[in-house]
């Protein structure tokens, strides 16, 4: 009988697990958009005085906020992951899944580190922050985020589509979305704004179908070549 509990406990603890991914591409999509908004970059950027504008400092404060219930969300995602596609004999895939996705929490929560700058630079209440901290600010948050974060978050991507297309358990269309979407943060999300949009995206399709899969007997295909 404590047998039979037992699996049916393993049974259920990746469909559990599996919803700290939709909770993860939730938060981490609206800390992206919340930074967009109170702190925009290119034509649409704001001055130092521009910043004095409540709403746009509510926005940065909020998505700050997020941060680290993102970081803390994506940490059980990555074990979630781990646990469904079970034991990765490659050491080396297996090595660099584990420290990009520990890259990708540390240079989020560095990126973070810098829009908060922005907010606590030494300045009167009410009054614009000097030109010279708010722009360093802002790029260095901007580079943070769009320069690292999601290069390590494209590592990721690209690592779990590798795996799971050679262990069988995700599906084609999957991992061919994975690749693309590793592509996207690698090259384009630097240079094009809201680009960076598309690892939530990927995070929310992954989970769901990981909630789905785990919802039924599992039967694991032969591994591809």
């Amino acid at each position: 009988m404590q047998r039979k509990g037992s699996a049916q406990q393993a049974l259920q603890t990746p469909r559990a697990a599996g919803l700290a991914g939709v909770v993860f591409a939730l938060l981490l999509t609206a800390t992206i958009v919340l930074v967009r908004l109170g702190m925009p970059e290119g034509a649409d950027a704001v001055t130092a005085q521009g910043f004095t504008d409540s709403a746009r400092r509510g926005a940065l404060q909020t998505a700050l906020a997020l941060v680290p219930f993102a970081d803390i969300f994506f940490l059980w995602f990555m074990g979630t992951i781990r646990a469904h596609v079970g034991a990765v004999e490659d050491r080396f895939l297996a090595t660099v899944l584990l420290g990009s996705g520990l890259v990708f929490t540390a240079t989020l929560f560095g990126a973070a580190a810098a829009a908060g700058a922005v907010l606590s630079v030494a300045h009167p209440a009410g009054t614009a922050p000097a030109p010279a901290s708010w722009d360093f600010g802002r790029h260095f948050a901007y580079t943070m985020m769009t320069g690292y974060a999601m290069r390590m978050a494209a590592v990721f991507v690209s690592v779990v589509s590798m795996i799971g297309h050679r262990l069988g358990v995700l599906p084609r269309r999957l991992t061919a979305l994975g690749f693309l979407t590793a592509l996207t943060l690698l090259f384009v999300s630097s240079n094009v704004p809201w680009s960076e949009l598309v690892f939530p995206g990927w995070s929310l399709v992954l989970s769901v179908h990981i909630l789905l899969a785990s919802g039924r007997p599992r039967v694991l295909p032969a591994p591809r070549a």
